[in-house]
């Protein structure tokens, strides 16, 4: 069975790789060289089973950046392609989705409906977005299926997935349910299928859930600071109710990364007309916790503060929301003097800041080190760290 899957970040091409295991899947970017250096075995992110697969597993897998082609032939097209919600006009940009299901729709117009390609919209999109679109194009074979992915273990959540959403009930549901699962190492996965608008407001839920525990643990932190308590010792307490449980609770300069402040905004969006108080609260204090830190900071700072990693989390690439970069926006506004340590950086600046990766240099500059999440890096200067990373996890 022949799959095409646009777009080749977390979403796509962990989802590619876990179907090349029993399928012929062709990946579609419309980046050159991320084309090529998948088409070497070269992972484009920062993701052990992504590297492992790529370089050690035998997989029916091609990458290209021609859409036809990979189209043609294809079951089954997944569109991952990215989205992004902008506060400011309160829209959410799903430009390339939309895009892409036209182009893939055009492609089979000459096809006979049962020789029609099932479109599998992966990216996070707006709640009600896949039955106007479906409606839009006239296109049946239409459904949206959320993922929940981690970033830096996007492949092993795919092969020990949680559970299964397919937001519709049909046998060509069924059908993409059941691939999934073959090619999962978790036949025995829960699997739910639902109206397609409902498994787009169980994702944006799902996350807005994760982004609420992320904000009460900070804020827990954040009196524990204010009133000079032992947060470790709150937080074990509290996680000892198996209600409650210890999971999301390490306490972080804010949650961020590609899903969770977009998707608890758009969340929001989608409440514009519904009498609400928890969602608004659980993205004000998000931003209430940037703030607090960058003020506890200003405060300790004596000199040159130097910010270690940008990436929102251990074990990833990305930096795109991360919390530290609001709170390096309020100490620029309070005038303080910054250098950033980040080896994905090469071009020697970020934000006007300057960027040295020369580790040792960096803690020589650094008076302060503000540190989202401990390494083992730091250890030799562990007094003049400023983290609130407990745990040492994510």
């Amino acid at each position: 069975m022949k799959v095409a899957v646009v777009g080749t970040g977390y979403v796509g091409l962990s989802n590619a790789l876990l179907l090349a295991q029993r399928c012929d899947v062709v990946a579609v970017d419309i980046d050159e060289d991320k084309v090529s250096g998948l088409n070497q075995g070269l992972s484009p992110i920062d993701d052990a089973e992504v590297a492992d697969f790529l370089c050690n597993k035998h997989l029916n897998f091609s990458a290209t950046t021609d859409l036809s082609s990979a189209v043609e032939g294809a079951r089954c097209v997944i569109v991952a392609t990215p989205t992004d919600y902008d506060p400011e006009t309160n829209y959410f940009d799903t430009s390339s989705v939309e895009s892409v299901c036209r182009q893939v729709v055009t492609l089979m117009s000459g096809t006979s409906e049962a020789d029609q390609a099932t479109i599998i919209i992966k990216s996070t999109v707006p709640v009600g977005f896949t039955e106007e679109l479906r409606n839009n194009l006239a296109y049946p074979h239409l459904y949206f299926s959320p993922e929940f992915l981690r970033e830096g273990r996007a492949l092993y959540d795919n092969l020990y997935p949680s559970r299964i959403i397919v937001g519709a009930d049909t046998e060509r549901a069924r059908q993409f349910a059941d691939i999934l699962r073959t090619c999962s190492d978790k036949p025995d996965v829960e699997t739910l299928y639902t109206g397609s608008t409902e498994a787009e407001a169980i994702k944006l839920f799902s996350n807005t859930y994760l982004a609420m525990r992320v904000a009460y643990f900070n804020e827990l932190d954040t009196y524990a600071a204010v009133h000079q308590l032992d947060s470790r010792q709150i937080i074990q307490g509290v996680g000892l109710d198996p209600r409650i449980g210890a999971h999301y609770n390490n306490p972080s300069f804010g949650y961020g990364g590609y899903c969770l402040p977009k998707d608890t905004r758009q969340l929001l969006a989608n409440y514009d007309s519904v009498p609400s108080n928890l969602i608004k609260a659980i993205v004000d204090a998000n931003e209430t916790r940037k703030k607090f830190i960058s003020n506890l900071l200003i405060e300790r700072s004596d000199g040159v503060v130097g910010i270690y990693r940008l990436v929102m989390k251990s074990g990833s690439d990305n930096f795109r929301a991360s919390a530290i970069i609001d709170v390096i926006k309020h100490l620029i506004d309070a005038g303080c003097e910054l250098v950033i340590y980040e080896p994905t950086i090469s071009d020697g600046q970020f934000m006007g800041i300057d960027v040295d990766n020369n580790l040792n240099r960096f803690k020589e500059r650094s008076s302060v080190i503000l540190a989202n999440r401990i390494s083992d890096e730091l250890e030799d200067v562990s007094a003049r760290v400023f983290s609130r990373d407990i745990f040492g996890k994510d």
